[in-house]
Parts: structure tokens; C-alpha cells; sequence
């Protein structure tokens, strides 16, 4: 049997799920598939980590193998190119990812916009004890909880439209109380 013959029957009989045959290629063919990513790669253990992948694909796809005439080598060294090359194309975006990472604002507030935040809440709230507490409430839970005009309306047991009266003009006893 020749050495492409030998190589063919252990691609069929990976296909069948023979471990024996694998280990056979591999150790056959695994140097020379492993020199083919160091020179995609150019970079030692990166390959090493893509020949085991190219393995996985070997042992996935074996079946997918024709017999054509042609050396099953050529088969093999393809399946580790094409993987190779696409780590590589993979490593690359992964590095414009990251370069283009650095370019995005933090949305985060900052000590000073933190710190100017806090005084409005202090200040806000003081206003807030200027409104009668119902009325204070109402803005509360209709600003900071969500609550709908008819949630409130029927919480407070008023009509609707008498709600959405309470919250405007709070609003407007707020604004001025904040511009003070």
C-alpha cells in the first residue's frame, strides 16, 4: 500500500468512527500540518492550539473525503490552511475590536457630574417637602415608580384628569423651587 493509500484508508476509517485509524494520522500527518499553521500563524502556540482544531475538523469531516486521484495530503493540508487562515482573520478583528474600544466615551458619570447629581437630589427633595404631601407623593410615584395617571387617580380616589392637574402644577412649583 502507498503512503497516499495508507492515508485514504485511515481518512475512511475515521469516517467510521475508528480511533486507531485517527491516532494513526495524526501521527503521520500532524508535523507537517502543524508547519503549515506556523507559517499561517506565525506564531507557536497559536498553532499548536489551532492543530488540535484542525484535528476536530479532520475527525468531523472525514467522511466528506472523495477519493479523486489526487494526494490526500493535498485534502488535509487545505482543512489546516483554510482553519489557519481563519484564526487569523478572527485575530484581526478581535485587535480592531479592541483598538476601537479604547475610542468609545465612558457613559459613566464622573466625581464632578456624580457630585452635582447628589446636590440635586438634596435639592430636590427639599422642594419636594414644600409640595402637601399628597401632591408630593403623586410626583413621586408617578416620576420615580411609574405609575400611570390612573393608578394614581385611583390610589388617591380623585378623577383623572384631576391627577394629571395635581402633577402639572407640582411641576411647576418644583421648577421654580429648583431655580431659586
Amino acid at each position: 500500500m502507498t503512503p497516499n493509500q495508507q492515508i485514504e484508508d485511515w481518512i475512511a476509517r475515521i469516517a467510521l468512527g475508528d480511533r486507531d485509524a485517527f491516532t494513526s494520522l495524526y501521527g503521520a500527518t500532524s508535523a507537517k500540518l502543524f508547519s503549515v499553521a506556523v507559517r499561517v500563524l506565525n506564531d507557536r502556540a497559536e498553532s499548536e492550539e489551532a492543530l488540535q482544531e484542525i484535528y476536530l475538523r479532520i475527525w468531523d469531516k472525514a467522511g466528506m473525503y472523495a477519493v479523486n486521484g489526487l494526494s490526500p495530503m493535498t485534502w488535509l493540508i487545505t482543512l489546516a490552511r483554510n482553519h489557519a487562515i481563519d484564526r487569523l482573520r478572527k485575530r484581526a478583528r478581535v485587535a480592531s475590536r479592541m483598538e476601537h474600544a479604547d475610542l468609545v466615551p465612558d457613559s459613566a458619570p464622573g466625581p464632578a457630574q456624580a457630585a452635582e447629581a447628589s446636590l440635586e437630589a438634596v435639592a430636590l427633595g427639599r422642594c419636594l417637602e414644600e409640595l402637601p404631601p399628597d401632591r408630593a407623593q403623586a410626583v413621586r410615584g408617578a416620576y420615580l415608580d411609574g405609575a400611570s395617571y390612573a393608578e394614581l387617580a385611583a390610589h388617591f380616589d380623585v378623577p383623572v384628569n384631576t391627577m394629571r392637574t395635581w402633577l402639572r402644577r407640582s411641576l411647576i412649583k418644583l421648577k421654580e423651587c429648583l431655580s431659586r
